[in-house]
């Protein structure tokens, strides 16, 4: 049986803050992907210039690796409020898979999957029209359980294909069984706290992935 890695694939995660920065750097790195932030909404983490600045510090990448944002916005708030301060409308038809020359892509989303971009769409409407599968970033504690049920189900309701979940934090076995068992999905990877945020340290995370197998 083979890994099956798909050419690109769609970061969300079921709350803001869950680190889906950090598993996109992950993957990132350890693909040696492009990376796309459709919406870049104030600084990034750490008051960087934005996710992509932060992402490329993290892994040392060059700038070939980073994609340009569809809608960079100035202020630090759920995108259809930092487009109303800064006066944009964000219309879903904004947003195609952007041309880039490396073997994979990686799409990192705003919070999580309800989100809104604009009056009538969230962040779950962009991840159905680009039809990426996903890998829903959660957090390893208390609360998870119905946290990434909650998204799973949304995901399942709007058609977009799961990859897997990343847990991530201190190993919770009894939290990674029940998502394995309630969501029906695989979980790829226990990200446990890295001590030291280092490009060795995100690949030997990488290393750990359980890629979904395929036959063919």
């Amino acid at each position: 049986m083979a890994v099956s890695i798909p050419p690109a694939l769609f970061v969300t995660g079921t709350d803001t803050d869950v680190g889906k920065s950090i598993v996109s750097a992950m993957l990132t790195l350890g693909l040696g992907a492009s990376y796309w932030k459709p919406v870049q909404s104030g600084p990034g983490p750490n008051g960087s210039a934005g996710d992509s600045a932060y992402i490329q510090s993290l892994t040392g990448l060059s700038s070939e690796h980073f994609l340009p944002e569809r809608h960079r916005l100035s202020q630090p708030l759920s995108p259809h409020a930092a487009a109303a301060i800064d006066g944009i409308d964000i219309c879903l038809s904004d947003f195609t898979l952007p041309q880039h020359d490396r073997p994979h892509l990686v799409v990192e989303g705003a919070g999580g999957l309800l989100v809104p971009l604009n009056p009538t769409d969230y962040i779950l409407d962009l991840m159905r029209q680009l039809q990426l599968p996903v890998v829903l970033v959660a957090r390893s504690g208390l609360g998870t359980i119905n946290h990434t049920l909650l998204s799973i189900s949304q995901l399942r309701q709007a058609g977009v294909p799961i990859l897997g979940v990343v847990m991530n934090g201190p190993k919770n076995e009894g939290n990674r069984a029940a998502i394995v068992h309630y969501g029906k999905v695989p979980v790829l990877l226990e990200l446990e706290t890295l001590v030291e945020l280092t490009p060795a340290s995100l690949l030997g995370a990488f290393d750990r992935i359980a890629w979904p197998q395929t036959t063919t």
